[in-house]
């Protein structure tokens, strides 16, 4: 395996949510999928919080876009653990996914990442949920992230958090 790939964006206009992961880790990187690693808590999530009809492996994730779905990085660079990641880094990639918002139009922008969303974007005191702010017009919304190596969220809260989100997204956010 490779960790040189990129990881692909999986993006297309008007996108009901755009889930933004902080960056790939080596695993993604060298088989070309987001959130690949077998522990990535990302497909479980999705699925039970309602978002998909069935727990989707990461080689299938091209079917998100069916159901307004995608996926992007605030930083393309693959590392082994987000926190190898410099805070310039970071905010570089807010001002690209900035970029990416306004050219696509989804209707809600999840990061995936509070601590990575706090620097990247200048808000130390942000919480999970839903901010006040938007991204280009696109409702921002904070979730944890589900990296295996993040112990303060277990599967159960994810889904609870992701859940919310979706039930957000089916009342207009």
């Amino acid at each position: 395996m490779t960790a040189r790939q990129p990881v692909p964006d999986l993006l297309a206009p008007n996108l009901d949510v755009l889930f933004c992961g902080i960056n790939p880790g080596l695993y993604s990187a060298a088989v070309g999928h987001n959130f690949a690693r077998p522990g990535n808590r990302f497909w479980r999530a999705l699925f039970e919080s309602g978002f998909t009809p069935r727990r989707f492996a990461p080689a299938e994730e091209r079917q998100l876009l069916d159901l307004g779905l995608g996926i992007t990085n605030l930083v393309t660079r693959a590392t082994a653990a987000a926190a190898e990641l410099a805070p310039a880094e970071l905010r570089a990639g807010a001002r690209g996914l900035e970029r990416k918002v306004r050219r696509y139009r989804p209707r809600v922008t999840a990061m995936v990442g509070v601590t990575a969303y706090r620097i990247a974007f200048d808000r130390p005191a942000a919480r999970l949920g839903p901010q006040t702010e938007r991204l280009a017009g696109s409702v921002l919304w904070v979730l944890p992230n589900p990296s295996g190596l993040n112990a303060h969220h277990q599967p159960a809260d994810l889904a609870r958090r992701f859940r919310a989100l979706r039930r957000a997204t089916l009342t207009g956010a």
